[in-house]
């Protein structure tokens, strides 16, 4: 297992945007997201416009699905790509909240040019939190992880 989680953890840390998947009105929406990992690893870190349908969508239902791919080239099969499937809840992180510092240093270490964006008081930042990851490093080669052992995962 300590190999499928080298590979987890490279996957996320060597993509940056990952397709966000939301419900509206009902019916499944799918949108693409800039994310962060938090340094607690206690989830996923978007940072997101109230403008945008997928942050009222995350508002009226939380529950979320992030689709995270790697890099297609190559001679590899599409169908052979890593990829890591994320079901989990949308939590928007409140603007007195202890926690949103750290998150936005986290967020910021990876997208540095989103500064300014943090100024706008139509962004929001939430955090994707796990509640089960499928893995799949490549053909029959699938793995599930709860939300907590996806944390333990990314921060061993």
């Amino acid at each position: 297992m300590n190999e499928t989680a080298a590979q987890l953890k490279q996957l996320l840390r060597e993509r940056s945007v990952a397709a966000l998947g939301t419900l509206h009105a009902g019916a499944p929406y799918v949108s693409m997201v800039p994310y962060a990992i938090a340094h607690d690893a206690s989830g996923l870190l978007i940072h997101v416009s109230g403008l945008a349908t997928h942050t009222r969508d995350m508002r009226a239902d939380p529950r979320v699905s992030l689709l995270v791919v790697q890099e297609a080239g190559g001679e590899s099969s599409a169908l052979a790509l890593a990829r890591a499937s994320i079901q989990g809840t949308a939590l928007e992180v409140a603007s007195d909240s202890p926690d949103l510092p750290r998150f936005r240093v986290a967020y910021l270490e990876r997208f540095p040019d989103a500064a300014q964006l943090f100024g706008f008081a139509d962004f929001s930042l939430f955090k994707i939190q796990p509640d089960s990851v499928r893995f799949v490093a490549g053909f029959a080669q699938a793995h599930t992880f709860s939300g907590e052992s996806f944390a333990r995962l990314l921060t061993g």
